[in-house]
């Protein structure tokens, strides 16, 4: 039987922890990409060197040669800049679209069967020059956002309630960005509404850490950003599509009227299962979450805007 093939460009501390969760999971054989000679193989051969102990039989193969990842069912974009202190996300916006176009050329060209996963930032508006520059379909080009944005509002909320990370649900939609949008109406801890155990006054303070959880973690490591986290959310996106489990995550798609958005990226609620996206799913939205989301929305289309 054929194994599933992950490849994974950019082996930076964000893609070489997607291998090694993608290696945990035993989801397939996993190949490590980047520019910097030496930097993928050597990491691909330690992550190899790991297996008889992890107990799993699978190929992982570091390479500067993209036609490695050639018929790959996966593939992860990581690479580009990282933030660093001080820097917005935007702020690496046009040197990373340059490196996405790049990449993503040399990916559609040797796995044009492939659903690609975007984590590069600006996250939104990479994963618009990866669907424009592949010329795939709209459901095989997703970002990952609203599962790391949301995993970090559940991690907050328990925190705060002291209660366990599996009881809190919530769901954090719109850009990765300053104006992401957590949603408090559909959030709750084991089915109780949060707005029943939290003040108004604290919920702002959660949201608003949400909003600012990677700067967070960029001034607290001064010379990079977040990626245990962030590449955990795109294995689960990657482990939802491979297992075709028709999972309903919080991922940036490319929207013609959802939402009342088109043309342009914005994570909402989206079944993931081996063809892609296989559904959005259009919530019923109370007015402020409506004007959350399009203000959102417009953020994003300014930095696809000055993109063109």
């Amino acid at each position: 039987m054929k194994r599933n093939k992950i490849s994974i460009v950019g082996a930076g501390n964000v893609g070489a922890t997607c291998a090694h969760w993608a290696i945990t999971k035993n989801l397939g054989d996993v190949v490590l990409i980047d520019i910097a000679e030496g930097i993928p193989q050597g990491k691909a051969l330690d992550m190899a060197e790991s297996l008889p102990i992890v107990g799993v039989d699978l190929k992982v193969t570091g390479s500067n040669n993209y036609s490695v990842t050639k018929d790959s069912d996966i593939v992860i974009i990581t690479a580009g800049l990282p933030r660093k202190p001080g820097m917005s996300r935007d702020d690496l916006l046009k040197t990373n679209a340059n490196i996405m176009k790049s990449v993503t050329k040399e990916i559609a060209q040797y796995s044009p069967e492939a659903i690609l996963i975007i984590v590069s930032n600006p996250l939104d508006a990479m994963a618009h020059v990866a669907l424009k520059e592949s010329g795939f379909s709209r459901d095989k080009v997703i970002g990952m956002a609203g599962i790391l944005d949301t995993a970090r509002f559940r991690s907050f909320i328990a925190e705060e309630l002291n209660v366990s990370v599996e009881n809190v649900h919530a769901m954090v939609l719109g850009g990765h960005g300053d104006t992401m949008v957590p949603l408090l109406s559909y959030t709750n801890i084991a089915g109780i509404p949060i707005r029943t155990m939290l003040s108004e006054e604290k919920l702002s303070a959660l949201v608003e850490r949400t909003r600012k959880g990677g700067i967070e973690i960029v001034n607290l490591l001064k010379t990079g950003s977040a990626y245990y986290a962030p590449s955990c959310a795109a294995i689960e996106m990657a482990e939802a599509i491979l297992y075709d489990k028709k999972k309903t995550l919080p991922c940036s798609v490319f929207l013609k009227g959802e939402y009342g958005v088109t043309d342009s990226f914005l994570g909402v609620p989206v079944i993931l299962g081996k063809n892609g996206v296989e559904k959005i799913i259009e919530l019923d939205l109370s007015d402020e979450e409506n004007a959350a989301l399009a203000q959102s929305a417009l953020s994003v289309k300014e930095l696809i805007e000055t993109i063109s």
